[in-house]
């Protein structure tokens, strides 16, 4: 039987005030500890980069569960503050800068030591190969990689590119040393550390995805700008719209997209691309602002926007020409849900996500001209067109949703850590008088 309940360790420190979280005590029994101080609950730290934010959802989610949550990133803590939860900074070089990744794994391994977590999971590049190297020899941290994605290193084809790329298999099988599982959120990058042996002894499992809060979204949607307002203050009242939304790199194939959009002025001027996303925190991985205005008027960039549900439900196709080795892209999750048609790369994590000719295309990358015809079929076949953004929705709300994804890591977490917490229980339970523990799982 799978119960949720709420446990917790002694806290240590005076300012350490453990959050009012929930539980529902007809679920506990008799085993429910009444005195939260006292009890013995899983503490998560939970480490990711600049775009750790688009996982409080997630990380909201576990602490219905009774999971402690603190979050240790690299961007804006006022997102978690609002959410409540726990945020610790700390900074990394997204590119190569082995001085800064020392100073990085320093900053982490005095984190874990003072935050004493059970279970530290990571996800993101850099955080997948540093964290497991800062948590090496404190105490009984468990370590979960989460895989999602290969980045930069499998993405692009400089010579630079090819020559880390046997530094980072090396770095990643000695990080899998101190690694207790490895989860990946695509079939071929869980084949691609098996080939290459980076799982080390510990377990792995798949795991499509961060989860997409079906709910939040929709919600975003109702309470946002009518599609007509947002279409009049873009300027696009009365045309035809294929929105990217991304970072305007050229591993995400924008260079691709450019010239698919001028192929297709040239046939149908009335076509206009939205792109959104940043471009000038991309460093010298970014489009230059030169190529894009090369296509104005046709193409548009409006930068990072925090009412993209919305923009979503303004356009009539979502371009996504990734050459990125993704996880699985929460861009095309998004798209989905707004029920557009998509036209993505056959790249890992696209292809979890669209079924070619179901939910949508998938075309080989750098392929502009095939790029082009397949949104022209889209735009010239309205009927196919809602069918495939209806799949594709179909497809999200069943596979992807949060609910399931929380359900599946809590799964994971139990199989780590489930009996070591049940000790702690136990012995918690015993100090106050409350019976047995029984067998409750975080699932």
């Amino acid at each position: 039987m799978s119960l949720n309940y709420s446990t917790r360790r002694p806290l240590s420190r005076a300012d350490d005030k453990p959050h009012a979280y929930s539980s529902n005590s007809s679920d506990l029994g008799p085993a429910r500890i009444q005195s939260e101080d006292r009890a013995v609950r899983l503490r998560l730290l939970c480490v990711g980069g600049e775009d750790h934010h688009l996982r409080i959802p997630f990380l909201v989610a576990l602490r219905q569960r009774g999971i402690e949550v603190i979050a240790v990133g690299t961007g804006d803590g006022s997102p978690f503050a609002r959410a409540g939860i726990a945020y610790h900074s700390f900074r990394f070089d997204r590119f190569v800068n082995p001085l800064a990744d020392l100073t990085a794994i320093k900053v982490l391994r005095g984190l874990i030591a003072e935050l004493r977590p059970d279970l530290v999971q990571c996800f993101d590049t850099k955080p997948n190969l540093l964290v497991p190297l800062a948590a090496r020899g404190i105490g009984d941290v468990a370590v979960i990689r989460t895989i999602n994605g290969l980045g930069w290193i499998y993405s692009a084809r400089s010579a630079l590119a090819l020559a880390l790329r046997p530094v980072y298999l090396a770095l990643h099988r000695l990080a899998a040393r101190g690694t207790a599982m490895t989860v990946f959120q695509n079939r071929d990058d869980q084949a691609f550390f098996r080939r290459h042996a980076m799982i080390g002894k510990g377990s792995n499992r798949l795991i499509p995805g961060s989860g997409i809060d079906v709910a939040r979204f929709e919600q975003a949607v109702a309470t946002g700008p009518s599609p007509n307002d947002l279409r009049r203050s873009l300027g696009l009242e009365n045309y035809d719209i294929v929105i990217t939304v991304t970072r305007l790199t050229r591993q995400k194939g924008i260079p691709t997209l450019l010239e698919a959009a001028s192929l297709i002025h040239a046939e149908r001027p009335t076509v206009r691309f939205l792109l959104v996303g940043p471009r000038e925190s991309e460093g010298p991985l970014a489009v230059t602002q030169a190529e894009i205005d090369r296509h104005a008027p046709y193409v548009v960039a409006v930068g990072a926007r925090s009412d993209v549900p919305s923009l979503l439900r303004v356009a009539d196709v979502f371009a996504f020409p990734t050459e990125y080795r993704e996880g699985v892209p929460r861009a095309l999750l998004e798209a989905a849900l707004a029920e557009l048609p998509i036209v993505t790369t056959s790249m890992p994590g696209c292809n979890d996500v669209v079924r070619d000719g179901w939910s949508g295309f998938l075309v080989p990358p750098q392929s502009p001209r095939l790029l082009a015809t397949k949104i022209l079929d889209l735009l010239d076949d309205r009927a196919a067109a809602r069918a495939m953004g209806t799949n594709a929705a179909e497809l999200v709300r069943r596979e992807f949703n949060l609910d399931l994804t929380v359900t599946r890591y809590a799964a994971a977490y139990d199989e780590l850590l489930g009996d070591s917490l049940r000790s702690k229980r136990h012995a918690a339970t015993n100090r106050v008088g409350c019976g047995s523990p029984g067998k409750e799982s975080f699932s």
